[in-house]
């Protein structure tokens, strides 16, 4: 039997111990991105956090240090919301791309239909899966499969200045409590036309915004005015419609009329929450994220919009897959983490909780919960889960609002603009449902 000689067995030896300590180093960190836009959060379980930057930092880094697997590098990057589809989009098959993106369905949605955002059953145990809202769950489905995690939710509803009201002999108007209101399409054209007369210049009565995309939903609702649906039964745009075709006349007309902060169609919604935060605006959109605008509730009344209609926003979470199995990995242990750990999932009460659990234990210090649960009837499904809603230049979101800008402008007739919005929007559609892919 052949031995090796003795420094020949030192050598395997050494190498043996060389091997097993680099073993033993701990490899980089995974980069893990996640992307918010810029959005305020009225938290009432930390009143330390007051965005979703916050918040997603001090999550992921806590998930990190306590990870068992791969190290993790969390990096949070915020863009503003009318920047989306530059940030996200734009960043699609580069390192900068998003594993995580955080934010509203209606948005999220399209990131489904591109098929980028993968299914998260298996983030979904059973426990998870009967403590989540299963509208929202429902919501966040195609096909059957779950691709995107319910957090919190939020009605928009509208929010009056109760003072200027009076100042103009609009006391009876006037709800009382909290109560959301509604007030019938006459009363509404003269409470406007009396804000209007009344009101000393330099302030508006009424909100209405369209410089971008940033007030689409707000205007989708008050296209429902009339009793529009602004679909058709085969899930069509049928802005055309009799009703919807007098809602925007009743927009336009609001123009000429002095109902809205001089040239709307050059405005964002941030132009017109400083005008009633400053007390210059009489009547504001509503919900719990922009609750810091009202910090003495009863000095504000609260009504639904024309039409007696309401709108909710899902707000959550999606992974996405760019090629990396083990950030996709990463992403979804982040996502099991947080919604594990009541110190990062009761962050959502303030707005309303996906999680049953977090509704619960912290239900008596959310505004208007009761409110908002009673107006529940009244919220209608603004986007009918259509395709192309957003994410591509191409998508309903990129194409609805500047028709909305010439309506705004008296530069088309409220025909023309409902003719040009079925014929853009519906174009959107049709790309969207041909160029379905879901994730396999």
């Amino acid at each position: 039997m052949s031995r090796r000689p003795a420094h020949a067995a030192l050598a395997a030896l050494l190498l043996g111990v060389l091997l097993a300590g680099c073993g033993s180093e701990p490899s980089t960190p995974e980069p893990l991105v996640i992307m918010t836009p810029a959005q305020t959060m009225n938290t009432v379980s930390n009143p330390h956090i007051r965005d979703t930057t916050s918040f997603l930092k001090q999550a992921s880094a806590a998930f990190a240090k306590q990870r068992a697997g791969a190290p993790v590098q969390p990096e949070v990057k915020t863009f503003n919301h009318v920047d989306e589809m530059q940030a996200v989009t734009g960043s699609l098959g580069t390192a900068q791309a998003p594993d995580i993106l955080f934010g509203a369905f209606f948005n999220l949605i399209g990131y489904i239909d591109m098929g980028r955002a993968v299914p998260l059953d298996d983030v979904l145990d059973p426990a998870l899966r009967a403590d989540l809202d299963p509208q929202a769950l429902d919501t966040a489905s195609r096909e059957g499969r779950v691709y995107l995690l319910p957090f919190l939710s939020m009605q928009n509803i509208l929010i009056y200045n109760k003072e200027l009201f009076r100042r103009c002999g609009l006391e009876d108007y006037i709800g009382t409590g909290r109560e959301i209101q509604d007030w019938s399409l006459p009363q509404w054209q003269h409470i406007l036309d009396t804000l209007a007369a009344k009101l000393p210049h330099g302030i508006y009565p009424l909100a209405l915004f369209a410089k971008n995309n940033d007030g689409d939903t707000h205007i989708l609702t008050y296209l429902r005015a009339f009793g529009g649906t602004i679909f058709d039964s085969d899930g069509n745009f049928d802005f055309q419609a009799p009703e919807t075709v007098k809602a925007l006349a009743w927009l336009q007309e609001g123009v000429r009329r002095g109902w809205f902060p001089p040239h709307p169609e050059n405005l964002e919604m941030k132009d017109c929450a400083a005008l009633f935060a400053n007390g210059q605006l009489a009547i504001f959109m509503f919900s719990n994220v922009n609750r810091a605008l009202a910090p003495h509730l009863d000095e504000y009344g609260f009504v639904n919009y024309p039409g007696t209609v309401a709108t909710a926003f899902y707000i959550g979470f999606a992974v996405f897959d760019n090629g990396d199995p083990a950030r996709v990995k990463a992403a979804k242990d982040f996502l099991a983490y947080l919604y594990s750990h009541d110190e990062w999932r009761d962050l959502s009460a303030g707005n309303i909780p996906a999680s049953k659990r977090s509704l619960a234990r912290y239900r008596d210090r959310i505004a208007l919960i009761d409110e908002f649960e009673r107006n529940a009837v009244n919220v209608v499904n603004f986007t009918n889960k259509s395709p192309n809603w957003q994410g591509r230049r191409d998508s309903f979101r990129s194409v609805f609002w500047p028709n909305i800008n010439k309506l705004l402008a008296l530069r088309i007739t409220p025909e023309q603009c409902a003719a040009d919005l079925d014929r853009a929007c519906n174009a959107a559609l049709e790309r969207g449902r041909k160029e379905l892919r879901l994730h396999p």
